[in-house]
């Protein structure tokens, strides 16, 4: 069994900070201590450099079928870009088709993921219709480890389920120890004010942020937190944008209700500012859509409070040349931006090196809160004691700067180009392995593995 040692570094985790060395056996984690005596087949000297668990994005769209055609990242590409950004294991989220079965779903992505993969990965599985059907396949995901289960609230037609399926599917979860996640944005409305700019001929980016404002999904995440709450259920808003939003969780806080939020990295950093009369703006067009400066303080204090206990991104890219489908019309934008590479340097940068958030926090919401919440702790997001041997390690003083030139996804352009950042990750470890060094790529395509999970454990 191939033995490595990192010694003399920083180690960081949610509920410790200080100098020493990790024993790393096959592919976990087998000794941690101060001058650990133990020679081993490779030494890494971390001195200098904070070690931390691999990250955890929980959130990630890769190859995805999306208004008539598919995001640009594969589970090859994606994967490979998230070990660049320190991120060791990814969530993708399995679509069902209306009028078909989670198990048809399933097999499609499982088609695409399987022996492609670099980084591990695991499921969410997006009901679509929920009927008598599905009904009964929902304890057949959570026997092949897929726990969460995802509603939208909003895409009618494509994707969206009626309050009446919501319960039904919370029901049946809830007897199976699952978790309940929402795209929380109410879809009627938003139709509506789609509607109306495209009749009066407002058809630029700017109209896609003006049709989807605070109140559609300050409505929807109060609707779902109050129906989770009816059901019992575990509940779990994704990419919340908005001070409305988070305080509908504050308000189900009150009656002891916990529903876990998540903000993506973006809504931490960009505005609505972006959102102009000319095309650029279609960079960033995303569902909800970018927000104003105090809903931005509003989410840093969220994480602080411990009302956000996850930053994951939304990754969904589009070549440049599929965002032009909409260039006559902001509604036929393909919806998404890529950020899966650059999460965990935005957030240590702006967050850790600009005293936002402390390390422990950063390790929470990157890594071990995911973790947990969807049932891969202690296996992941931690060091410890055979835990998975998933390292990061982080030189916290050099300085870099984003841009679609060295970026890894596949995508033809970064919607963070020419952002200067402090913190750059050096050295990654995937179950053992020196997955990436130096910006080289050291795992093969299929190195990845599906990660079966369990209820939550937060």
């Amino acid at each position: 069994m191939a033995t490595l040692l990192v010694k003399n570094g920083r180690v960081i985790t949610a509920d410790s900070d200080g100098v020493c060395d990790i024993l790393v056996e096959g592919e976990t984690i087998a000794a941690i201590g101060k001058n650990l005596p133990m020679q081993a087949d490779e030494t890494i000297d971390a001195t200098g450099k904070l070690v931390m668990p691999g990250g955890i994005d929980p959130h990630v769209h890769l190859d995805m079928p999306f208004m008539g055609t598919f995001s640009s990242d594969t589970h090859e590409t994606g994967t490979r870009a998230a070990l660049h950004g320190g991120t060791t294991t990814v969530i993708d989220f399995v679509l069902q088709k209306q009028g078909h079965s989670l198990r048809e779903a399933l097999t499609e992505w499982q088609g695409r993921a399987t022996g492609t993969a670099v980084g591990d990965y695991s499921f969410h599985m997006a009901v679509t219709d929920f009927n008598p059907s599905t009904k009964e396949e929902i304890k057949d995901m959570v026997a092949e480890g897929i726990t969460s289960f995802k509603t939208f609230m909003a895409y009618k037609g494509a994707l969206m389920i009626d309050d009446a399926q919501m319960v039904g599917l919370m029901q049946e979860v809830k007897k199976h120890g699952g978790l309940v996640t929402a795209h929380a944005t109410n879809g009627d409305l938003i139709d509506t004010l789609i509607a109306q700019h495209r009749a009066a001929g407002q058809l630029t980016p700017r109209y896609h942020y003006l049709s989807q404002p605070e109140v559609t999904e300050a409505e929807a995440s109060g609707r779902f937190c109050d129906i989770a709450n009816y059901t019992g259920v575990n509940a779990y808003i994704v990419h919340l944008t908005c001070e409305g939003a988070l305080n509908q969780v504050r308000r189900a806080t009150e009656r002891n209700q916990r529903v876990f939020v998540e903000t993506c990295i973006q809504y931490l950093l960009l505005d609505a500012s972006v959102y102009q009369d000319e095309f650029e703006g279609a960079k960033w067009v995303m569902s909800p859509p970018l927000r104003e400066k105090k809903d931005q303080q509003t989410l840093w204090a969220g994480i602080n409070q411990g009302l956000v206990q996850v930053v994951g991104t939304d990754h969904c890219p589009f070549m440049w040349e599929q965002k032009l489908m909409g260039k006559d019309d902001f509604s036929r934008i393909p919806n998404g931006h890529p950020a899966i590479e650059h999460r965990m340097e935005l957030l240590f940068s702006e967050g850790v090196m600009k005293g936002r958030i402390s390390p422990q926090k950063f390790v929470e919401v990157t890594s071990t809160n995911a973790a947990k919440i969807f049932g891969m702790f202690p296996r992941k997001g931690t060091i410890s004691i055979g835990a998975d041997a998933d390292l990061v390690l982080i030189d916290p003083k050099k300085k870099h700067v984003i841009s679609a030139a060295t970026h890894h996804m596949n995508v033809d352009y970064s919607a963070y180009e020419g952002h200067e950042l402090t913190g750059k990750i050096t050295t990654v470890l995937l179950r053992g392995q020196v997955a990436v060094d130096a910006g080289e790529t050291k795992v093969a395509r299929g190195y990845g593995q599906f990660i079966r999970r369990g209820p939550v454990k937060f």
